[in-house]
């Protein structure tokens, strides 16, 4: 069976939720190009993106962000990894659905806690207590990540592949979006 994308998807939720995994996954199994939004930030800007809060600010990141989107968004289909922060702004939401698909990527605190525990590229995590933090980030961003047109659950038992079919059968289900013959 050969698939076709009919619309980007764009991968939202917390850091530590499997975007960049399952994002780099899901297009190799649809034969599209895998996009990381802060990575596509970080190329305009010529700066990482820690360099761009601290220089310019959080507005300032934040604007980029919405015209880096805007742009891939207007691309070919692809698979989209956003920052965890993206789909925060109403602007950001509407333009998603607008050109594509946001599927949530779902996790407990426990299971992202385990992933980036050990993880020194998490700037927002660099606090007394981390945990705590990362709690906190969960709760307030949860009412937006659960206005994206597809959720799913990630489980800490589900391999990489596992839980790209598991987006793939979520895609499906939705319709509109994943071709296949």
């Amino acid at each position: 069976m050969t698939t076709r994308l009919r619309k980007t998807v764009v991968l939202v939720g917390m850091m530590g939720a499997g975007k960049t995994a399952i994002g780099t996954a899901l297009a190799r199994t649809l034969g599209v190009p895998f996009i990381d939004s802060d990575d596509e930030i970080e190329k305009a800007a010529n700066r990482s993106v820690a360099e761009i809060f601290a220089r310019d600010g959080e507005a300032f990141f934040r604007q980029k962000e919405s015209q880096v989107l805007e742009r891939l968004l207007a691309g070919p289909p692809c698979v989209l990894s956003t920052g965890g922060g993206a789909f925060l702004a109403p602007a950001n939401r509407e333009a998603i659905a607008r050109a594509g698909v946001a599927v949530w990527l779902k996790a407990d605190l426990e299971l992202l806690w385990q992933r980036v525990r050990h993880k020194t590229t998490r700037p927002l995590l660099r606090t007394e207590n981390p945990k705590e933090t990362l709690r906190t980030l969960l709760e307030a961003r949860t009412p937006a990540y659960s206005k994206a047109e597809v959720t799913v659950e990630a489980r800490a038992d589900y391999s990489i592949d596992e839980m790209t079919q598991k987006v793939i059968g979520a895609l499906v289900d939705h319709g509109g979006i994943v071709e296949g013959n």
